[in-house]
């Protein structure tokens, strides 16, 4: 049985709605990372909302279950992306 204090992991590794590139909530470039979460989103066909969405919520998922052991300067990137994100879909106030 695995250990319950790791399903956010599981969730992350093994996500119905989208397969994201190995590593990418560990990359140094904003830009680079909301570019494959909306590749990785707009490929799915699993996913039960938009690729908009779907991206942005695995995103803030990821920043809120690992954000107290993420350091930093990791977690100023991950806010970045969801910016640039934003910016893919068009989706900017």
């Amino acid at each position: 049985m695995s250990n319950p204090r790791n399903w956010s992991a599981k969730v992350t590794r093994e996500s119905n709605a989208l397969d994201l590139e190995e590593g990418v909530f560990t990359w140094k470039d904003p830009k680079k990372i909301a570019q494959s979460l909306k590749k990785s989103a707009d490929a799915s066909t699993r996913r039960k909302t938009t690729p908009y969405r779907s991206a942005m919520s695995m995103l803030v998922f990821y920043i809120n279950r690992a954000g107290k052991h993420l350091d930093e300067g990791q977690k100023r990137i991950l806010e970045q992306a969801k910016y640039e994100l934003r910016k893919l879909y068009d989706k900017l106030a």
